[in-house]
């Protein structure tokens, strides 16, 4: 078991190194970057879609997509840019630099938010970790058991009328069940019964302890709901049609046919195989709703999270932003794939970690 962990933490370094390695290349050899982004800002213009998409831009001249009548850019200007940002630089310099840094999780600083990336993580981590951990929860928490009572009454009324708001779930966007949320119930046109955005109102700071978790509370009502509806459909098929798939086979017959008890039979046996693959599917339930599944949600919700961080980041091409989210996702994943496989032993003792010549 120890060795196993080990050599998963050790296959983790270039899993993650090839991860970052493609994509900073595959980033800082592509068309366009902050500096024209800077440089458009510098002399008070916009950079258009084809513009940022091209690459191009001179020191001078009306040939030059960021060519201003009132403020020319000057070389002396692309050149205090170009230090400024560390395109001074060769590119294979800038990749090791950035990766001495990475060992030691120093993220350097955002070029457009003249903050610290490590500051701008701890300010909307919180977020997304709530949106994703709580959402995540109640979706296991509602569709385990949604599921194994369906497939216990399968084909029946129970099962019918649960299967007809399942596909409904399944197969409306999250984001409109958010709209429709905000439109009912934040004051969009009737009811005004939750906040509008925020994970916490402006005068949290003054409230008492139960004060302050009574509005957080209060906050992450419609946002997780959203995602939750939308989400736990496809999980409570999943758990339903694991059960059925158990309680099919051979070894259930002959529990019952020993006059083992109908619960002990579900929960003893059949709970115990059918979760297996429910549990295989955590990491991706947990990340989609942390990041993909969330972005749409900060939006609605005005939350400013993990997802619109990273989002805004690849607009701008903020790379420190860029870079260290991926990082940190990344490594994050790699962590969830590990736990995920301990925790098959821990819920099936006969699966182990030993190899093929019987050593751990």
């Amino acid at each position: 078991m120890k060795r196993y962990i080990l050599k998963r933490l050790l296959l983790m370094i270039p899993t993650l190194l090839g991860i970052i390695t493609l994509n900073f290349f595959f980033v800082q050899l592509s068309p366009g970057g902050p500096l024209e982004t800077m440089i458009a800002r510098a002399t008070g213009e916009e950079v258009t879609a084809d513009e940022r998409g091209s690459g191009q831009y001179t020191a001078a001249g009306q040939n030059s997509p960021f060519y201003n009548t009132s403020q020319i850019v000057t070389p002396e200007l692309i050149e205090d840019l170009e230090k400024l940002y560390g395109f001074d630089k060769p590119i294979c310099v800038r990749y090791l630099l950035m990766i001495k840094r990475f060992v030691t999780f120093d993220f350097g600083e955002s070029f457009f938010r003249d903050r610290t990336v490590t500051e701008l993580i701890k300010e909307k981590l919180p977020v997304s970790v709530s949106l994703g951990l709580w959402s995540t929860l109640i979706v296991y928490l509602v569709s385990i058991p949604l599921g194994i009572k369906k497939a216990v009454g399968h084909s029946g009324r129970f099962d019918v009328w649960t299967s007809f708001f399942i596909i409904i779930g399944s197969a409306v966007p999250v984001f409109l069940f958010a709209v429709f949320m905000v439109i009912f119930f934040a004051g969009g046109n009737y009811l005004t019964w939750f906040p509008m955005g925020g994970l916490v109102s402006d005068n949290f700071a003054e409230m008492s302890f139960l004060g302050k978790v009574k509005d957080y509370l209060w906050h992450m009502v419609l946002p997780v709901s959203a995602i939750t509806i939308g989400g736990f459909a496809s999980l409570t098929m999943l758990t339903k049609n694991s059960f059925l798939d158990e309680l099919g086979r051979q070894y259930v017959t002959t529990a019952r046919a020993k006059g083992i008890t109908e619960k002990r039979v579900l929960y003893g046996h059949v709970f115990r195989n059918s979760m297996l693959i429910v549990i295989s599917g955590f990491p991706r339930a947990f990340f989609s709703m942390f990041f993909t599944g969330s972005l749409m949600i900060e939006i609605i919700f005005s939350l400013d999270g993990m997802g619109l961080l990273g989002f805004e980041a690849a607009l701008s091409r903020d790379y420190p932003v860029m870079f260290s989210t991926l990082y940190i996702f990344t490594l994050m994943g790699l962590i969830m794939h590990l736990v995920t496989d301990i925790t098959y032993m821990l819920i099936d003792p006969r699966i182990t970690f030993k190899s093929a010549r019987g050593g751990e």
